[in-house]
């Protein structure tokens, strides 16, 4: 019976051997097998992780500094710029204070960049499939309108997936030393909103989330990949193909990508951090300086946040820590696309957003 039962073990290992040798031959001749498809989106998704984590902790001090500017109040102003908000940041609160919010932001950025840049090759594939066979044009190629509505698909996927998160992570950012503390962490903050505000305070803002999220994810990777594509296309650097693209040149790409989408979006940010403010009891404390400030905190939905804020300080507090936003976005968007593409080639990915 023993030996019969080691027959049948080894029977199973060798079909199991010869199965995943029979998938790396298919592979290898350009048919994938079921185990090869799922590593290969677990490889994108953690390449899309690791690009959004690493891009973001990058920028962590301009992304609070810029949060900040965006709901403080135009009555008790405490921070005049980028240069002097910060340094009054190190002084109060230290190196720390530089990076408050950035655990919490990288616990939504990951998967939020993962989920973004899977969602925008499936959709992108999906499209251009569509797009063939509407033209009959089995050799047409993704035109930049098209990676725009595959970017906009992408962006509001993600965004969706990971909004809460997003939510108390602009809460923790704006607590200082000096303001009364409630949320010692993301998960305490998100028991806390749940708890006290109920399950629809976790998506507020969520709607100018989403119509920012459009222009912006849209046109980051419709300008990156059109970019790319005109570089190689007209051999502006006397490159063959993709692979040839060096670090700087997609920086480059990126770079441009970043700064037309976020210029584009940015209002609509603001907007969103203003209105996730709403129904904290401790927003008081840290952003008025009176009854009448704190009215322009209570606003009853996205229009009349966009109403309140343009009639109270002027439309120029739309743009409310722009050039902070301006100097994180040109580096972090940049990062996140050549991190995501160099990590896909390490880890041995075939499939990339071009194609």
């Amino acid at each position: 019976m023993a030996s019969e039962d080691v027959k049948s073990t080894g029977e199973t290992a060798v079909t199991r051997i010869v199965g995943l040798a029979e998938e790396a031959k298919l592979a290898r001749e350009g048919v994938k097998g079921p185990s090869y498809a799922v590593l290969s989106i677990c490889k994108s998704l953690v390449a899309g992780g690791v690009a959004g984590g690493i891009s973001r902790t990058a920028v962590a001090p301009l992304e609070r500094m810029k949060i900040l500017l965006q709901v403080q109040n135009s009555h008790n102003i405490k921070y005049n710029g980028t240069i002097q908000g910060l340094k009054y940041i190190w002084r109060t609160e230290g190196i720390r204070g530089l990076f408050k919010g950035n655990g919490t932001n990288c616990a939504r950025i990951v998967p939020n960049s993962a989920v973004k840049f899977f969602s925008y090759e499936q959709a992108s594939s999906g499209i251009l499939w569509l797009y063939r066979q509407q033209t009959g044009n089995e050799n047409a190629e993704l035109t930049p309108v098209l990676r725009l509505g595959a970017g906009a698909c992408a962006g509001i996927i993600a965004m969706s997936a990971t909004y809460p998160m997003d939510m108390v992570r602009g809460r923790i950012t704006v607590q200082t030393e000096r303001s009364p503390y409630q949320y010692r962490g993301m998960f305490h903050a998100l028991g806390t909103v749940f708890r006290e505000e109920g399950f629809r305070a976790l998506y507020k803002g969520w709607l100018p989330s989403v119509i920012g999220v459009i222009p912006y994810v849209g046109l980051n990777f419709a300008v990156y990949e059109s970019l790319k594509d005109h570089i190689l296309k007209h051999n502006v650097f006397g490159l063959a193909d993709d692979s040839e693209l060096g670090v700087a040149t997609r920086l480059g790409c990126g770079a441009a990508a970043g700064t037309i989408g976020q210029t584009v979006a940015y209002p609509l940010d603001v907007i969103r951090r203003r209105m996730q403010m709403v129904g904290w009891k401790d927003a008081d404390a840290i952003f008025t300086a009176g009854g009448r400030n704190r009215q322009a905190l209570e606003y009853n939905g996205m229009v009349d946040a966009f109403c309140k804020t343009v009639r109270h300080e002027g439309f120029g507090a739309l743009y409310k820590g722009l050039i902070p936003n301006s100097v994180k976005v040109v580096p972090s968007i940049a990062i996140a696309f050549v991190t995501y593409e160099y990590v896909k080639d390490i880890l041995g990915v075939e499939v990339r957003i071009s194609d």
